[in-house]
Parts: structure tokens; C-alpha cells; sequence
């Protein structure tokens, strides 16, 4: 899957956010982004990836 860096970016304006904000300590955040690269070798892998391009797709506005 390749993800350009303007969702790499909002992902961590998101992050930023979240702990600026809302409270959220580093090390949770930090703990959620390992727990995405545990995710992303299990069988779930493949279905997260056509999830994310699908949602690409419809807030692009390329969707068939």
C-alpha cells in the first residue's frame, strides 16, 4: 500500500492534536502507533488496506 504524505501528515496533525488538546499522553499515542505496525503483519492486513483505499477513493471523489 502506498500512502502519499498528505495523509501521512493529517495523521500526524491528527496525533499532534490529540495530545496537545485532548489530553492524550505521549506514550499512548506512541503504544497506538506500534499497535498499527502489529496490525499491519496479521491476516487483517489485507481488509485495512481496502478499507483505507476505499475511504481515499470517496473523499477523492474517484469511487466507481
Amino acid at each position: 500500500m502506498t500512502v502519499s504524505l498528505p495523509l501521512v501528515f493529517v495523521l500526524g496533525v491528527i496525533a499532534w492534536a490529540a495530545i496537545r488538546f485532548l489530553g492524550v499522553r505521549l506514550w499512548v499515542a506512541v503504544v497506538i502507533a506500534l499497535f498499527g505496525f502489529w496490525l499491519s503483519h496479521t491476516f487483517l492486513a489485507p481488509a485495512i488496506e481496502s478499507g483505507t483505499r476505499s475511504g481515499v477513493d470517496v473523499v477523492n471523489g474517484t469511487h466507481e
